[in-house]
């Protein structure tokens, strides 16, 4: 196992952890490439959860890639995933999908939630890396979300629950989308990690096996990845000092109705509210 791989997994845990031990719990195929792609290999028996299976219902995403269906869009897009992670080392065995329909993880938040934390319980997961809470993709925030909140839910049942840890994505900055770096009004100390020739060469095959994601990979050509221990946020609160990547795109949510939905999972999870310790 790589060194820097297997130091990385216990300092954001805060104990020694083995791969097994660990999940990686994001929204999308191909996020997990982004975010931990050039560590994966030397991470064997980690598990990958992926909250939506990547094709949003309406279908203009669909048939831009050649596909008729969504269930065509989305079975094209888990073979990309299995070929990625097979690029790495992870066996398709590895893999789990809560089927949650692309651009809809925000209206499933319980649902979701109870989810993850049964997989938790079930795999003996002590820590989650995942999604920081920054208004970049609905899906994103909506899975950071459940991910903080099946945490709670096994700590207010009494049972082990996971260390929550980041990977970094995107967000909104002042000048436009920031890529690939966390934003900057969270004190949670950074882990940085530059890929060396093998790891990028494995990731850059990672990435290449996203071929409906091509156009939307490209820029993500930065040979750093970061990390850090998850802040408590307030999901009651916009993220980002109120800048919202998505709310100028047709991602199936609006800045605006997010507080509404988190009250609401709360409410039917019988959660404290946030921010969670």
């Amino acid at each position: 196992m790589g060194a820097a791989a297997s130091t990385l997994l216990s300092s954001l845990a805060g104990a020694p952890i083995a791969p097994a031990e660990a999940a990686v719990v994001v929204a999308h195929p191909d996020d997990e490439t982004i975010g931990i792609g050039g560590q994966l290999r030397h991470l064997p028996g980690i598990a990958m959860l992926h909250v939506t299976d990547g094709a949003p219902r309406g279908l203009e995403d669909a048939r831009l890639y050649g596909h008729v269906t969504w269930q065509d869009y989305a079975a094209a897009r888990q073979r990309e995933l299995v070929a990625a992670m097979e690029a790495a080392g992870i066996p398709a065995a590895a893999l789990l999908c809560l089927g949650v329909p692309d651009q809809q993880a925000c209206r499933r938040l319980a649902a979701v939630t109870r989810a993850l934390a049964a997989q938790f319980a079930a795999r003996g997961t002590r820590l989650a890396l995942t999604h920081p809470y920054e208004g970049g993709h609905p899906d994103h925030d909506a899975t950071g979300f459940t991910v903080h909140a099946a945490r709670r839910l096994l700590q207010r049942q009494g049972a082990a629950a996971p260390a929550i840890a980041e990977m970094a994505f995107y967000h909104l900055g002042p000048d436009g989308p920031v890529l690939q770096r966390f934003p900057a009004d969270e004190a949670s100390p950074e882990i940085v990690l530059m890929l060396d020739e093998a790891d990028w060469e494995t990731k850059r095959r990672m990435l290449a096996c996203h071929e409906t994601q091509r156009r939307t990979l490209a820029p993500f050509t930065d040979r750093v990845e970061r990390f850090r221990r998850a802040p408590a946020y307030d999901f009651a609160r916009l993220p980002n000092g109120g800048r919202v990547h998505y709310d100028a795109y047709p991602w199936g949510l609006t800045a605006a109705e997010w507080p509404g939905l988190v009250a609401a999972a709360v409410a039917e999870l019988e959660l404290d509210p946030p921010p969670w310790p």
